[in-house]
């Protein structure tokens, strides 16, 4: 069985205390890596430093989103008329990702705009995704694909894992994989271990949380004994990132990860 590889997405995690000092509060809670969402208000240099001192990796970032509320909040991949914004987005991120020595860029898919017909703004999506990965294929990062659940985001144009999945094969595997959201999946499609086994071979990443409420691992309602369990069999050697709201504060909800380790 593989050991499992927990991570500490930042965003989520520590938020008692202010962003630059999560690194070190995530190495004392035992965590040797990390992701977030966004890196893009300070410069690489600062961020760098903080993993350092830390000792901490860094596991991925995401390509730049709009603010809440705005029509690339989930990110600009699937819409027709922002390929350029897209494209400095890709760079901008491709630049970050590589001065963190991150493994991954998360390329968030985007909501399809209003007026928009779906299959516009998908076939957008693989082209923008083609140039993504002609991009990286030179800076030793690779790029990650999720789909998101329709509750918290109406519209994402990536519809399902299979939806997904045919896009990374589009694309090719070498170069883009999964992003595999347990908790987006169990909204959307449920099936949670025969899903993760039949995308396993391309999932490059996974995250946890637990719905409905977005709580850590067993607040909700997923079985994660026997997930966990089927992931470790499945010699899954890759990261797992903790991307959930902790439901009474950070260090005392780590106790779920303590006894998945014992």
């Amino acid at each position: 069985m593989a050991e499992l590889r927990f991570d500490a997405n930042l965003k989520w995690l520590f938020t008692e205390i202010p962003f630059l000092e999560r690194f070190d509060a995530a190495a004392e809670a035992g965590f040797s890596a990390v992701e977030y969402a966004s890196p893009y208000d300070y410069e690489p240099h600062v961020l760098r430093t903080a993993l350092t001192n830390a000792g901490l990796d860094q596991i991925l970032i995401n390509t730049p989103m709009g603010p809440a509320g705005s029509p690339t909040r989930s990110g600009l991949a699937c819409i027709p008329g922002l390929v350029s914004d897209y494209r400095d987005g890709v760079l901008r991120g491709l630049e970050y990702a590589t001065a963190l020595n991150a493994d991954f860029l998360h390329v968030v898919g985007g909501i399809v705009p209003d007026g928009v017909p779906t299959e516009r703004a998908f076939a957008q999506y693989v082209t923008n995704i083609a140039w993504a990965a002609e991009q990286a294929r030179s800076t030793g990062v690779r790029l990650l694909l999720e789909s998101q659940n329709k509750r918290d985001a109406p519209g994402f144009v990536l519809e399902t894992q299979a939806h997904t999945a045919a896009v990374v094969q589009a694309v090719g595997s070498d170069i883009a994989g999964l992003l595999m959201d347990f908790y987006h999946l169990q909204i959307d499609e449920g099936d949670l271990i025969p899903t993760f086994q039949r995308f396993q071979d391309i999932t490059f990443h996974l995250q946890v949380a637990d719905p409905p409420s977005r709580h850590e691992p067993g607040t909700g309602e997923i079985g994660w004994k026997a997930v966990f369990d089927a992931v470790a069999r499945s010699g899954y050697s890759g990261w797992i990132g903790c991307e959930y709201a902790p439901r009474a504060g950070t260090v005392p909800g780590l106790t779920w990860m303590k006894e998945v380790r014992a």
